[in-house]
């Protein structure tokens, strides 16, 4: 009886071959584009102390009480699979003294992150993320300027139809009062919501603004909003950043009621939606998180930064809808040896070829000419090399031109030269 296969868990994955190269295509345009505004990649780990995240994005939070992948190691610690990056990076900054350095620290990180919710378009329980953060300075430009790299980001990976929306969440001095009429307000608006929404109403009422349930929609547009708590400093680097950004060409729309859904948040946020996304048409969002270097032992040290989803990102440029990308780069060889004596020759060929820049492939196998020149077809490389007993007694190799539909015999010393000017 055959066993039955093993398939990938629910809410995960496998990026194919022929999806890699967009996967690729968007890291290089992130790498290269932060690269311009001075950003270093910075790679933490998968797994962190479960602390981490219940101190930065706060205890109450869907993440931690119902998302994190927790588990206990074997000497007893409880670790977590990262939900999202900032945290990590936070750490890497405090624990490696990154403060001692002079100026902004700017970093970014790429990679895979881990919530357990349930699975739907654009979003998985393993997705990927690009996080970029800047450290060190309070200064609004430093906001807006993490703002115009995202928009030439976005722009780079082709990405239209996009809506900037920013608002200040206020500081230690004025959101306190905020949260106070906005509880109050909430304390009779939600009466009809069950115990549980109440309850986290009550505990964190910013948090209820971020919810996406359409019940909570009419609530949340009657609801107080912070522009009339606002003191001058908070008016003041709200309007500083909106006059760089109007600078720079960016457009975008001040949204009062635009909050983000973790704890570490102040001042400025913004998000980022698409109009070809539905509901859920977030791209991506950002802000400032002054206090939480702080908060996981560093000193006291500003910081704004924001996060892309990638799953999200392809789906807007047509590369997560299961569609093929087409084939990776293409071979510039295929090697098809002729017998036992041509598989070592070849062998040895394909890796000086490979040496000198070329990508190259070969036959494995054995077969008849006839087999051998299918798989080179199949290859897709537009040269293919044959290699049997004539060849190697003359020092030379059979080289066919798919393209051009003609073959020529040339001295092997002179295979990497004639491939290499791809003539």
């Amino acid at each position: 009886m055959a066993r039955a296969k093993i398939t990938s868990v629910r809410g995960v994955k496998d990026i194919l071959p022929e999806e890699s190269p967009r996967w690729q295509r968007v890291e290089a345009l992130a790498r290269e584009t932060f690269a311009r505004y001075g950003y270093s990649e910075i790679r933490v780990p998968i797994f962190e102390r479960t602390e981490l995240f219940a101190r930065s994005i706060g205890e109450e939070t869907d993440i931690v009480n119902k998302e994190m992948y927790t588990f206990d190691d074997k000497g007893g610690e409880s670790l977590t699979l990262r939900p999202e990056a900032t945290a990590s990076m936070c750490r890497a900054y405090v624990q490696h003294a990154l403060y001692s350095q002079p100026g902004v620290a700017k970093l970014f990180c790429i990679g895979p992150m881990f919530r357990y919710e349930r699975p739907q378009a654009g979003r998985l329980r393993q997705f990927h993320q690009i996080d970029a953060e800047a450290f060190g300075s309070e200064d609004p430009s430093v906001d807006a300027e993490v703002i115009v790299m995202l928009a030439d980001f976005l722009s780079a990976a082709g990405l239209k139809d996009l809506s900037l929306q920013v608002n200040n969440l206020g500081d230690a001095e004025c959101r306190p009062a905020y949260s106070r009429a906005l509880k109050e307000y909430l304390r009779e608006a939600a009466q009809g919501l069950g115990p549980e929404v109440k309850e986290r109403a009550g505990r964190n009422p910013l948090r209820f603004l971020d919810s996406k349930d359409p019940d909570h929609q009419a609530i949340i547009a009657r609801a107080p909003t912070i522009d009339r708590y606002w003191n001058p400093a908070c008016r003041a680097h709200l309007d500083a950043v909106c006059d760089r950004l109007k600078g720079a060409g960016i457009r975008y729309e001040v949204n009062p009621r635009l909050v983000r859904g973790l704890d570490y948040y102040c001042l400025t946020v913004f998000e980022v939606t698409s109009s070809h996304l539905g509901a859920q048409n977030a791209v991506c969002g950002g802000g400032r998180y002054d206090g939480l270097v702080e908060e996981l032992g560093g000193p006291p040290t500003p910081a704004i930064g924001f996060a892309i989803g990638m799953e999200r990102l392809l789906q807007l440029t047509g590369g997560d809808s299961g569609e093929s990308a087409g084939p990776p780069a293409a071979l510039d060889a295929f090697i098809v040896p002729l017998g036992g004596i041509a598989a070592a020759e070849a062998f040895a060929l394909a890796g000086e070829l490979r040496r000198g820049g070329l990508r190259v492939d070969l036959s494995f196998g054995g077969g008849s000419m006839k087999s051998q020149m299918r798989r080179a077809g199949r290859s897709g490389a537009r040269f293919v090399l044959v290699l049997g007993d004539d060849e190697i007694a003359k020092g030379t190799v059979t080289l066919r031109d798919m393209r051009e539909s003609r073959q020529e015999e040339l001295p092997r010393a002179e295979i990497l030269s004639k491939l290499s000017s791809g003539v």
